[in-house]
């Protein structure tokens, strides 16, 4: 390390954020194994959807687009957690760790426009049940996806252009990769005003997001209290897997970026484990809720297992 006043020239950076693990091969291994499992998870969910022309809906395609986002935010940073943790190569170059932090990033921002868009789909199908195919088409879906892609990658297109002006001072980062706030700790400027200018940004999308799926719920819930008994069933059925998403990514999430601001106390080893929990456990939790609780995805498993 350099003087705080003193700025150097970074070729590459230093992740320390695991080394105070004590078995860090093994805590590799199994972070390897999540990575893995959740990413074919999600791509034979993306296959079954793709090759199967039943599913080509606007439900499946934003399940699809949903996996889509999983597999892009859970591949953002494991390898190198992995790499980190199993081989003990602790550096990273400046242009791949800048790209990491993008697209951690741009994957934590899609993850929350994928859960609020797939709300406004179950709101859609629940209160208009008889014109939901002709406001909601398959053309308009992906263009609502590709909208959303597009925002998101503007937002997030700030962080690097901001990292890059700066000069650093410090080679070591204090997490476990690359992400913003540990990149603008290695920087020779006043960090409380770069945390809270993004901070203030996080928490517009993190509020407008799940505020969004709120009324959405609320929208349902009205629905739901005025139809017949078969009708709450099948309406309770249809949206507890996205419930049950929502609440597996926005948690740590919450607790990482809300309680921490209003002077909650994290230590690395808590913070390291909220953040790795948020882009290793939805990507792994979500292929395997639709596929368990979405009758046609489940059919098509269970049919392609008993093929003799």
């Amino acid at each position: 390390m350099t003087s705080n006043n003193t700025s150097i020239k970074i070729t590459e950076f230093i992740i320390s954020g695991f080394d105070s693990v004590n078995m860090p091969v093994a805590v590799g291994v199994v972070i390897l194994i999540v990575y893995v499992v959740g990413c074919l998870a999600n791509i034979i969910n993306i296959l079954f959807i793709v090759y199967d022309k039943k599913l080509h809906k606007p439900m499946y395609l934003l399940i699809c687009n949903l996996a889509v986002v999983d597999i892009l935010y859970t591949s953002s940073a494991s390898p190198t957690m992995i790499r980190t943790l199993v081989t003990g190569v602790k550096t990273i170059s400046y242009v791949p760790c800048l790209i990491q932090m993008f697209d951690f990033n741009f994957g934590a921002v899609m993850e929350m426009f994928a859960l609020a868009v797939m709300a406004f789909d179950r709101l859609l199908a629940i209160s208009c049940p008889f014109q939901y195919h002709s406001y909601l088409t398959n053309a308009r879906t992906l263009i609502l996806i590709f909208i959303l892609w597009v925002v998101g990658c503007c937002l997030v297109a700030v962080l690097p252009a901001i990292v890059t002006h700066l000069p650093h001072c410090y080679s070591v980062l204090k997490y476990a990769f690359c992400d913003y706030p540990a990149i603008i700790r290695t920087t020779c400027s006043d960090i409380e005003y770069y945390f809270n200018m993004i901070a203030i940004t996080v928490f517009i999308i993190l509020f407008f997001t799940f505020g969004f799926i709120c009324l959405s719920y609320f929208g349902i819930i009205f629905f739901v209290k005025v139809s017949s008994s078969s009708d709450k069933k099948k309406m309770s059925s249809t949206c507890l897997s996205h419930l049950i998403v929502v609440t597996c990514y926005y948690c740590p999430v919450f607790v990482r970026s809300i309680l921490t601001r209003v002077g909650v106390v994290l230590s690395l080893q808590e913070r390291n484990g909220l953040i790795i929990g948020s882009f290793l456990g939805p990507p792994l939790v979500n292929p395997f809720v639709y596929c368990l609780r979405t009758k046609e995805i489940k059919y098509k498993i269970f049919k392609l297992f008993t093929k003799h």
